[in-house]
């Protein structure tokens, strides 16, 4: 569960790097609290990765398990070319405009909700629910054999239970989302709301790119 929870946390706090659900914590946080802000985040993005964690399982649990690597690595890959290509905040503008008469957690809630539907984040979650990095992780213990151990520990192994990485997946990735999103806001603040969108939609877009090809040459790597 701990690697599942881990690998979720960070890959989708780097896909959040001035992703669009950051743009709308900043300008969430321009007209209500940060905890409400926050907290409207935690339960959206809990809600929706819930659900997104169960059917990412399901495909996985039906695709064969030579062929999960590949799809999962080249969604990642598909993931770093969505984030260098970059993102708007148009549709999330409107739909927090149309939550706010229910006020201001229900507004967050609600926007963050729509926003998160169909986006990277919500795909992602999927794919590392079918797939929490198996690949990488085993040519990682391969090339460091006492690592193999600690990464069986965290339920990096082919034991570890479909309910342990369901719920590592969906709190872990929930978790990355706050976090990502508290960082946008605290530095939007010292920044005077400005981030600089595209050096980091290049270094997340990189990131999510090795980590597809990893994952697609991990496993024969893990072979030899």
């Amino acid at each position: 569960m701990l690697y599942a929870f881990a690998i979720s946390m960070v890959l989708v706090m780097i896909g959040e790097l001035a992703d669009k659900s950051q743009l709308l914590a900043l300008v969430l946080a321009t007209r209500y609290r940060v905890w409400q802000v926050l907290l409207g985040i935690l339960l959206a993005t809990f809600v929706v990765h819930f659900f997104s964690a169960a059917v990412g399982q399901a495909i996985g649990g039906w695709l064969p398990s030579w062929l999960l690597p590949w799809v999962s690595g080249v969604l990642f890959i598909g993931f770093g070319l969505w984030t260098l290509r970059g993102d708007t905040l148009d549709e999330e503008g409107s739909a927090e405009t149309a939550a706010g008469r229910f006020g201001p957690l229900a507004a967050v809630a609600g926007a963050f909700f729509l926003a998160e539907l169909g986006d990277k984040t919500q795909i992602m979650t999927m794919t590392i629910a079918a797939d929490p990095g198996a690949a990488v992780a085993s040519y990682v213990a391969d090339i460091a054999p006492g690592f193999a151990d600690v990464l069986a520990r965290l339920g990096a192994g082919p034991e570890a239970s479909k309910s342990m990485v369901f719920w590592g997946v969906t709190l872990g990735s929930t978790v990355g989302m706050v976090i990502a999103d508290a960082l946008a806001i605290l530095v939007g603040h010292t920044l005077g709301k400005h981030l600089p969108e595209r050096k980091l939609a290049l270094f997340s877009g990189s990131i999510f790119i090795i980590f597809g090809l990893l994952t697609i040459v991990g496993q024969y790597l893990w072979r030899r």
